[in-house]
């Protein structure tokens, strides 16, 4: 079951996600912005109140918004972990 471990608010609507199968995933969340509850998020610091709910197993925000976790797997790029420096010299 496919669900979120962390997330970060980033600028300009977008989330880096956090999956349990290891995936980074950073989600242009502009789809989100609209209707009832995706009204508030249009306010950066409202936006930035995403969190991680652990019975939802997804990113909520205080009015109730809790898109699933596949949703924002779907929508979401790749992020690609940067990888330390190589020390030649010990290589």
């Amino acid at each position: 079951m496919l669900r979120v471990t962390d997330v970060q608010p980033l600028d300009a609507y977008r989330l880096r996600v956090v999956f349990n199968d290891g995936a980074v995933r950073e989600v242009d969340c502009l789809f989100l912005l609209h209707g009832t509850l995706g009204e508030p998020l249009r306010d950066p610091a409202y936006f930035r109140k995403a969190r991680v709910d652990d019975e939802a197993r997804t990113v909520v925000w205080p009015n109730g918004l809790d898109p699933a976790p596949e949703l924002l797997y779907g929508v979401g790029e790749a992020v690609v972990p940067e990888r330390p420096p190589v020390d030649r010299a010990h290589v």
